[in-house]
């Protein structure tokens, strides 16, 4: 199958690694705004390129994966499913709730599959759970633990542009939440601290959060995110329930230490990044694109459901921004 790549940035170019290196991606066409950069990365892959996405849509391609600028995702998703091509698109497919809904109506409209890009639903361990939780291996679940903390902050430049934590960051631990349960997030109650760089208070975001997220069936879901946890990116996942207790993410690079006496665990070197973390994870979510493509599976996440995601992202902002309490019945207005 022929594949085309929008975007070659950081994600872009491991996405473009990962499907030159699938046997069935016969022809990869790479498109990035700076053409240069185009040009240097198909050049070092020894792979196409073009110098535009209208070219590369009326290549005949049979799949496209963007990974270009959050503001671009939309205009793309329609001009893809417009011309009957399969899409995989990196989180939000939108800037916004009323856009990201116009992309759902667009995409069900055309009958095209848009998968969008929440890579954790293809990492071993959050997969694990998943299955634990619909064995009712722990029984009824009544609380759950989900963060991701960044070791660093990103430059202020992104930060401007990247919608705040909750719908940046936490997203993330939101679709986890959503995704291992199979349950609906009911109510939120989030609050937000900056003392770190000032830009993030410019941006009207903040550099650390948290959440109190009640679901349909009143489990309670704790979520929190950092940009400043300079041990290294961790990233986990607590079930408790009735009858056992589970956790993704406690392996031998998790970023904590114990003051305990004689625990040496984890011994390992702390992950680094998102990319590090989760290099397993991005493969696996671009083979089940590919066979999506190829018409052997059913779309791992659709705009509809991220959607739903994002509805949760929106209200733990709204939360942060007006300290209250926020169901979704609010934001789905």
């Amino acid at each position: 199958m022929r594949i085309g790549i929008m975007g070659v940035g950081r994600i872009g170019a491991l996405h473009a690694e990962t499907l030159h290196s699938l046997g069935e991606v016969e022809e990869l066409i790479i498109v990035d705004a700076d053409t240069a950069r185009a040009r240097r990365v198909a050049s070092s892959m020894g792979v196409s390129w073009a110098e535009n996405a209208e070219r590369l849509l009326h290549n005949d391609v049979d799949g496209l994966v963007i990974a270009t600028p959050t503001d671009t995702h939309a205009a793309l998703i329609s001009a893809a499913v417009k011309a009957g091509i399969t899409v995989f698109c990196e989180k939000p497919v939108a800037t916004d709730v009323a856009g990201t809904r116009e992309v759902v109506r667009q995409v069900e409209k055309s009958g095209a599959q848009v998968q969008v890009g929440f890579q954790r639903r293809f990492d071993v361990g959050f997969v694990s759970a998943r299955e634990q939780v619909q064995a009712r291996k722990l029984g009824w679940l009544h609380t759950i633990r989900a963060g991701t903390l960044d070791p660093a902050p990103p430059p202020p430049s992104y930060i401007a542009s990247s919608g705040g934590i909750f719908r940046d960051c936490s997203v993330h631990d939101v679709d986890a939440v959503r995704w291992v349960t199979g349950q609906d997030v009911r109510m939120v109650y989030a609050s937000g601290s900056n003392r770190g760089a000032d830009y993030f208070l410019e941006a009207g975001d903040v550099d650390t959060a948290a959440a109190l997220l009640t679901l349909e069936d009143d489990t309670l879901a704790l979520i929190s995110a950092t940009r400043y946890n300079a041990a290294g990116y961790d990233v986990r996942l607590e079930l408790l329930g009735s009858e056992g207790s589970i956790s993704v993410g406690l392996d031998d690079r998790l970023p904590l230490r114990s003051t305990e006496p004689g625990v040496t665990w984890p011994a390992g070197t702390a992950y680094a990044n998102f990319l590090d973390r989760f290099s397993n994870a991005y493969v696996a979510e671009l083979q089940a694109f590919v066979d999506l493509v190829g018409g052997r599976i059913a779309n791992p996440c659709s705009p509809a459901d991220a959607l739903e995601t994002f509805y949760v992202a929106e209200a733990c902002e709204l939360s942060r921004r007006e300290n209250r309490a926020v169901t979704l019945k609010e934001v789905r207005l």
